[in-house]
């Protein structure tokens, strides 16, 4: 679309709110607190965190003290009023809008347990949203209430080991509906989260109607990890590395039982519900990864000014002082477009805001990607050890171009909206031969 055409149909539409990107008044003072939190008790609560860690011989369990000093920092972060962010518009949370969670996000972005801390961390997050707005008294009673209050992990099953789960219709994993329960049968991987010990709860996408139309196949039902039938193989590892105790889970399905109640919003709408989640919870994944941007660019320029070779600080070698430029420009540019996309989701609502939701899907993982690279290159051989963060910030943030839908998919949807505003212009003479052709 050419500036003028997209300025025009801004003229036509209420977006011209769409270019207003300040955080609220309201918000403010939280975000300050989020900083000064990581600073004062993330920070070095972290360090405590995989002090304990090291050496443990059960990777799938958590050495003494961890979960005690991990508690202690969420006990605080109750206290102080810094819980449960990332429902917007929500009474069960703080009530903040997409584009102010946007930037508490990029913080919580910057250190791998400050998400968990606030109780703001994924997968919880996308499955808390689904419960909060889809989920029955009793159903948030049993399974919402203990999440909220940082009591619990869950994790949502929907990757499957014989199909391509890029296109949600190819989902096989049949439940069948007898007497007052449902049957479970299937196999799936890449299960995140799974492997945690306080894992009590999936979100599983099942078939339910093999010979209906497409979108209404698929439902998604409440299935306990502790359900007679539910069998982890164990973990699939990402870059070779099992990301214990949290996991990705290669799980069987095997003639799995659960009450008919736990079935969310009814047989057929599993579409629907993944609606809420590729909104703000899809997201949240884009947000948290400019911080990590944030944070392999400072540990870039430290790196690059501390160091010296051939006579000369790392910085000024080799074309670095532009990497560290680009990596600025980049930053910012992203930034820009997750909080365009946040205020999209606010103004426009989620449905039709999905373009600026895919257009951020697809640049800022492989952008942030580049950026942790040039970190660890300045970094040499250390980069890619486990003496700085940037290896798992790099494996972490490589999986999100899979497993947060991939490029290519984002791609397809971005590129076939542009091609549908040119199709819409019928005395347009320019663009008419392109489409008779």
């Amino acid at each position: 679309m050419t500036a003028d055409r997209a300025q025009s149909s801004f003229a036509l539409n209420p977006q011209d709110e769409l270019n207003d990107l300040r955080m609220s008044e309201k918000a403010l003072p939280l975000l300050n607190k989020v900083k000064a939190f990581i600073r004062d008790v993330v920070e070095p609560m972290s360090e405590e965190f995989h002090r304990l860690g090291e050496g443990n011989p059960d990777i799938w369990s958590y050495a003494p003290g961890q979960l005690e000093v991990l508690e202690a920092a969420k006990d605080k972060a109750k206290a102080n009023g810094l819980w449960n962010f990332f429902l917007p518009n929500a009474e069960t949370g703080e009530g903040l809008s997409n584009l102010d969670y946007a930037y508490i996000a990029v913080e919580l972005g910057k250190n791998r347990l400050a998400s968990e801390t606030m109780n703001c961390a994924a997968p919880d997050t996308g499955n808390m949203e689904v419960l909060e707005r889809v989920g029955t008294p009793e159903q948030k009673k049993q399974w919402l209430e203990p999440l909220l209050r940082g009591e619990i992990r869950s994790a949502f099953a929907m990757t499957e080991v014989n199909s391509a789960s890029s296109d949600a219709k190819n989902v096989n994993t049949r439940a069948t509906l007898v007497g007052d329960e449902y049957v479970i049968n299937g196999e799936k991987h890449y299960i995140s989260g799974a492997g945690d010990p306080r894992c009590k709860i999936m979100i599983t996408m099942v078939q339910t109607s093999p010979d209906g139309p497409p979108h209404l196949r698929q439902s998604q039902i409440l299935v306990p990890t502790d359900a007679p039938g539910v069998r982890i193989l164990g973990p699939m590892n990402v870059f070779g590395d099992p990301d214990a105790p949290h996991g990705h889970m290669h799980i069987v399905f095997d003639d799995v039982r659960v009450p008919a109640s736990n079935m969310l919003l009814g047989e057929g709408r599993g579409f629907e519900i993944s609606q809420l989640r590729l909104g703000p919870g899809r997201i949240h994944h884009c947000m948290r990864a400019i911080g990590s941007a944030e944070k392999a660019l400072d540990l870039m320029v430290t790196r690059g000014m501390t160091r010296e070779a051939f006579g000369k600080p790392l910085v000024q070698l080799g074309g670095n002082i532009e990497k560290v430029s680009r990596a600025r420009i980049d930053i910012e540019a992203m930034r820009l477009m997750v909080l365009k996309a946040a205020k999209a989701m606010d103004v426009l609502g989620n449905q039709e805001a999905r373009i600026w939701i895919h257009m951020v899907k697809a640049m800022v993982p492989e952008r942030v990607c580049q950026i942790i690279d040039e970190a660890i290159q300045m970094h040499g051989a250390l980069g890619v050890s486990q003496k700085t963060p940037l290896a798992r910030m790099y494996t972490s943030t490589r999986t999100l171009r899979i497993a947060d839908g991939p490029d290519e998919v984002h791609h397809m949807v971005v590129g076939r909206n542009e091609l549908r505003q040119y199709r819409e212009m019928p005395n347009d003479p320019s663009t008419a031969a392109v489409f008779r052709n």
